[in-house]
C-alpha cells in the first residue's frame, strides 16, 4: 500500500492529513440531542426495559455495554432522547477542567435513554462511522475546553461542539481505523489493568507487612501469647498489650481559631493542619493554614512540640493519623498525643494505621464518628520494649520507602502507557499513522 500524501487541513488541532482525506463540521455529518431527563439515583433498577444514561454513572465509562446495569421503565421514554448502537455521548459538566469533554460509546443493541449534562451525537451512517467519531472525539474533546464556563462546575454548550471540524476519510477506512484502535487499545487496557491491580496488591502487602511488624515483631522464633482482641491475635510473650494513655505524657484536642477575626491569619508562620491535611505518609507536612503570634496571644489555638502525634477523631476521616515535625496547631477534630518515655511517637503512629478500621467500629457515633480524648486515650496497643519499637520502625521506614519507589515506578509505567494511547488515537484519526489495514477507495 503506498504511503499517504499529505495536505494542510487548516485547522489547528489536525495540522495536516492525507490528500484524499476531507474535513467535515460536525453540525454537518451529526445530529445533536441535548439531555434532558436527570434520573435520580432512586429512578435506576437493575432491571427494566431502557439503559438508563445517568451522568454519574458514565462520568468516567469509555464504552457503555453489556455489563452497564442501570435501568428505567417506560414511565421515563422520550422517543426524542434515544440512545442506539454507535451513538456516541458526551458528559457537557465536570468538577475538573481535566476531565471537562469526556465522551463514551454506546455498545449496545437495545435502546438507552441520554441523562441530563449530556449531549448526543447521532452521526450520519452513510457518511461517518460511530465509533471512528468516538475515537476522533478523544483526540478534539480537549479543544472544547476553550469554550468553558464556571467556577466550581465547568461546562460547555451543544453549539460549541457544533463548531468542531474532523477528518473525514472513506467509511471504509474509518472502520479500518476504528477496528485497529479497538484491537490496539484493548491491548494498552489491558496492561494497564495489570499494572492498576499490582498497585492494589502491592498495598494488601503493604498493610500485612505493617500488621505483621507492629503486633508480632521482626524474630519469628520468639514465643507467643494469645491476645483475647478483635484485631490482635498473638503477640510476643515479653510485651505488653495496653491502653495507649499509659504510653502518653498528654492527650489534647485542637482549636480553631474565630473565623471572624482574619487578623488571625495575616503573616503567619505558625503551621495549623484539619483533617484533609492528612495522607498515607508517617509524618504531615502540608498544612490548611499559617496562624500568626497573636492567636497564641488571645487563646485562640495551642501549640504541640514537634513529634506529636495528630491523630483525626472526628468525621468521616477519623483514624487518620501523621506525626508533626516542628511545633504547630491543629483543629478540634485532631487528637494530639505526645508519647512519654514507654512509646515512640513513630512506633504509635504505625500501631494507629494498623487498628484504623478498628477505630472507626470503636468511635462513638452521632451522625459522624467520634472519638474524644478518653475514648483515644483506651484505645489499646502491644507495647514492645523500647529499643524493639525501635528497629520496627526502622524496618517499617525502609521497607515504606522501597514500596514508595515501586509503586512510582509503576505508575510512571501506567501515566506513559496512558499518554501513548492517548497519542496513537490521535495519530490514527489525524492520518499522522497510516493503519496498513486501510482502504482506500
Amino acid at each position: 500500500m503506498e504511503k499517504y500524501n499529505y495536505k494542510e487541513s487548516g485547522i489547528e488541532w489536525l495540522g495536516d492529513i492525507p490528500e484524499h482525506w476531507e474535513t467535515k463540521r460536525l453540525f454537518n455529518i451529526c445530529e445533536f440531542i441535548r439531555g434532558n431527563s436527570a434520573f435520580e439515583k432512586n429512578d435506576l433498577l437493575s432491571e427494566g426495559k431502557y439503559v438508563a444514561l445517568q451522568y454519574g454513572k458514565t462520568y468516567k465509562v469509555e464504552d457503555v455495554n453489556e455489563e452497564f446495569q442501570y435501568y428505567v421503565n417506560e414511565n421515563f421514554y422520550k422517543s426524542s432522547q434515544i440512545v442506539n448502537y454507535g451513538d456516541v455521548l458526551f458528559v457537557s459538566t465536570s468538577e475538573t477542567m481535566e476531565d471537562l469533554g469526556h465522551s463514551f460509546f454506546y455498545k449496545r443493541n437495545d435502546i438507552g435513554l441520554i441523562g441530563g449534562e449530556q449531549i448526543l451525537l447521532k452521526p450520519n451512517k452513510n457518511t461517518l462511522d460511530g465509533k471512528y467519531l468516538f475515537y476522533a472525539s478523544k483526540a478534539f474533546g480537549n479543544g472544547l475546553k476553550k469554550f468553558a464556563t464556571g467556577i466550581k462546575v465547568f461546562r460547555f454548550d451543544v453549539y460549541d461542539l457544533k463548531t468542531i471540524y474532523i477528518s473525514l476519510p472513506k467509511p471504509k477506512e474509518q472502520k479500518a481505523i476504528a477496528e485497529y484502535l479497538d484491537k490496539a487499545t484493548t491491548k494498552i487496557d489491558r496492561i494497564i489493568s495489570i499494572k492498576q491491580e499490582q498497585l492494589v496488591n502491592m498495598e494488601e502487602m503493604r498493610k500485612s507487612a505493617f500488621f505483621k511488624a507492629c503486633t508480632q515483631g521482626l524474630n519469628p522464633d520468639i514465643e507467643f501469647i494469645e491476645v483475647n482482641d478483635g484485631n490482635i491475635k498473638k503477640m510476643p510473650i515479653h510485651w505488653r498489650y495496653q491502653r495507649i494513655k499509659r504510653g502518653c505524657e498528654s492527650i489534647d484536642t485542637g482549636k480553631t481559631p474565630s473565623s471572624g477575626e482574619p487578623e488571625y491569619f495575616i503573616d503567619g508562620t505558625i503551621e495549623w493542619y484539619a483533617p484533609e491535611c492528612f495522607n498515607d505518609e508517617l509524618f504531615i507536612t502540608e498544612p490548611k493554614k499559617l496562624i500568626n503570634e497573636k492567636a497564641i496571644e488571645d487563646n485562640q489555638i495551642k501549640i504541640y512540640a514537634e513529634n506529636s502525634v495528630y491523630f483525626v477523631a472526628v468525621g468521616a476521616t477519623a483514624g487518620k493519623v501523621g506525626i508533626i515535625q516542628k511545633p504547630s496547631s491543629c483543629n478540634q477534630q485532631i487528637n494530639i498525643l505526645k508519647t512519654n518515655f514507654r512509646l515512640l511517637p513513630e512506633f504509635l503512629a504505625y500501631q494507629l494505621k494498623i487498628i484504623e478500621k478498628e477505630i472507626i467500629k470503636f468511635a462513638q457515633y452521632t451522625t459522624l464518628p467520634i472519638l474524644n480524648q478518653a475514648k483515644t486515650g483506651y484505645l489499646q496497643i502491644v507495647f514492645p520494649p523500647i529499643e524493639e519499637q525501635k528497629e520496627i520502625v526502622k524496618y517499617l521506614d525502609n521497607y515504606t520507602e522501597k514500596l514508595k519507589k515501586t509503586k512510582a515506578s509503576i505508575k510512571s509505567q501506567i501515566d506513559a502507557l496512558q499518554a501513548y494511547r492517548k497519542s496513537l488515537i490521535y495519530e490514527c484519526v489525524t492520518g499522522k499513522k497510516q493503519v496498513t489495514s486501510a482502504i482506500k477507495e
